[in-house]
């Protein structure tokens, strides 16, 4: 079943602290519930080609994918695509909008096998809503950020707190 969804959205915080959640498969936890795992497949640093072992939650079914880092332009534009059940190809494109910034997240995929069962059947306005609230939470994730900055006496621009670590290859 094709789904292709687009959410336009604006977070009040800078480009760099918001686009290092979207580049970063392993935070991504912190904000959108149903990623529930995340483990680089590929050694060294991330690249375009990187792949990641993944796993989403979806009602109390889990469903595994591989997730591919296609394509990288740091703080602009960085593309996903995830292996079957999704199928799917996610754009996330972020430009400065007045001290924060604004985010075009396209998702389009051919969802298979028994996720098409559990998610196929969704209105276009209902998907958007579900993941629209993923960037309400990555709002909330920043802003607990820079209120505990602030309480310890750090910059706002301090970097993302990464809750994970990347595996061992």
């Amino acid at each position: 079943m094709w789904r292709q969804v687009e959410v336009n959205t604006r977070i009040d915080h800078p480009l760099e602290r918001v686009f290092a959640y979207l580049v970063d498969p392993l935070s991504w936890r912190e904000f959108a519930p149903a990623c529930i795992y995340r483990r680089q497949i590929d050694g060294g640093p991330p690249v375009v080609g990187t792949r990641w072992e993944s796993i989403d939650m979806i009602g109390p079914f889990p469903f595994r994918f591989v997730d591919t880092l296609a394509e990288l332009e740091p703080n602009r534009r960085v593309v996903w695509l995830s292996s079957a059940p999704w199928n799917a190809r996610v754009e996330y494109a972020c430009e400065p909008d007045a001290g924060g910034t604004r985010i075009r997240a396209s998702y389009e995929g051919d969802i298979s096998g028994p996720l098409r069962f559990l998610v196929g059947w969704l209105p276009n306005a209902a998907t958007h809503w579900i993941l629209a609230q993923d960037f309400r939470r990555l709002r909330r994730v920043l802003a607990r950020q820079e209120r505990e900055a602030a309480r310890v006496g750090g910059a706002r621009d301090a970097a993302p707190i990464r809750l994970t670590e990347r595996a061992e290859s």
